[in-house]
């Protein structure tokens, strides 16, 4: 294969190009991301470079030797493919020809859609989106954290710990309700509450006031700082005109193929694929991990290499305060919620289970079990009812 093209250049274009010479490509890969910046590591952005000044150089990732040849357009991203002439064209009116094309394009935040202007409104995906927020985040200032998932408790914890004055609003009964459960949520929420966070939930903005929010129970929120953290929308219009099924990022075969495209695969957060552990769903899966497990795959696939079949064991962390959450395998999809160890306020192991089978855990603490839990889940092993 000739040249291969690399839409995205966060962490799953970085993998992309890596894993494509680890499998014997020597031929051009061009890489090609919107942002200035080279690919740096997202998860602190919530944490650590919020709380303290953090330079490119201390999140940008290590470039290995093997991919020291790679062009990288920086700053110019994709704006149109058209995958029958196997050509990208960029914002500044460059054209591309590919013989082979990786989608890594990632996601974007969502926005709230609600009417009204201001307060200081910010969202936290990049690196200047970290540092914009940081300059607003100062002792006593208040702050309205709409939504309470990943990102939205990862800031509310960071925020609260620099003195501010939090308050989360979303329209769930728990924070992080869908990756945790009820139960897991509250305890979370009362840690939360512990630490001086209010929370508002079961409830929508209305609208922007100006100096704060208007709830959809007719609540007034006081707040000089809002950081919308309402989820995400995968980055694929650029993809639009190709017949594809961008539903819900990019529909792949379970070798990451592209609807069955052999010179078109798809990795990280944008790829939607089945995922033969758990069942012949195509999902997407948000989690850190995820770049390098698709980009490792999706290589080979695109190389025409037999890869094997792709079963990733998906895993997650978040740090809020002096707590970790540690997640192995897919919470999100049990319907029976059982604590395995310890005690939920304190250090505890939570399985998730769906039809009798353990199919995630989440770990409040108790480090020293991960790997144990993992490897139940790795060998697909059935916990019985306690």
């Amino acid at each position: 294969m000739g040249r291969i093209v690399v839409a995205g250049a966060s962490l799953g274009g970085l993998r992309a190009a890596e894993q494509l010479r680890a499998a014997g490509h020597t031929g051009e890969i061009v890489v090609v991301g919107d942002e200035p910046h080279p690919p740096y590591n997202r998860p602190p952005l919530s944490k650590e470079a919020l709380a303290t000044e953090i330079s490119l150089d201390r999140v940008a990732f290590r470039m290995r030797p093997s991919v020291a040849d790679v062009a990288w357009h920086l700053g110019t991203p994709v704006v149109r493919a058209d995958l029958a002439a196997r050509t990208v064209h960029l914002a500044d009116g460059t054209e591309i020809r590919y013989d082979g094309l990786v989608v890594a394009t990632g996601l974007r935040p969502r926005r709230l859609d609600a009417p009204g202007t201001g307060p200081s409104r910010h969202v936290v995906r990049t690196l200047d989106d970290a540092a914009a927020l940081r300059e607003r985040l100062r002792p006593g200032v208040r702050a309205a954290v709409v939504g309470a998932g990943f990102i939205g408790c990862e800031v509310a914890a960071t925020a609260r710990t620099l003195g501010a004055d939090v308050t989360v609003v979303a329209p769930e009964e728990q924070p992080m309700l869908r990756p945790l459960g009820a139960r897991l949520g509250a305890e979370l929420r009362r840690r939360h509450e512990g630490r001086g966070v209010r929370f508002l939930l079961g409830r929508t903005v209305a609208r922007f006031t100006g100096t704060g929010l208007e709830l959809s129970d007719g609540t007034q929120v006081a707040a000089e700082v809002v950081v919308e953290a309402v989820g995400s929308v995968p980055c694929v219009e650029w993809l639009d005109g190709n017949g594809l099924d961008l539903s819900d990022g990019v529909l792949c075969d379970g070798a990451l193929r592209v609807e069955g495209r052999p010179e078109v695969v798809a990795v990280g957060d944008v790829a939607r694929f089945p995922n033969p552990r758990y069942d012949d769903v195509p999902r997407r899966v948000e989690h850190w991990s995820m770049p390098t497990d698709t980009a490792r795959h999706a290589a080979r696939t695109l190389l025409g290499q037999d890869a094997g079949p792709f079963m990733p064991l998906p895993s997650f962390w978040s740090d809020q305060y002096d707590l970790r959450l540690q997640s192995f395998g897919a919470p999100g999809l049990g319907d029976d919620v059982r604590v395995l160890e310890g005690d939920l306020g304190g250090e505890a192991v939570v399985g998730y289970h769906r039809d009798g089978r353990l199919v995630g855990v989440v770990m409040l603490g108790a480090a020293r079990r991960q790997a144990h839990y993992r490897g139940l889940l790795l060998d697909d092993a059935r916990v019985p009812a306690s």
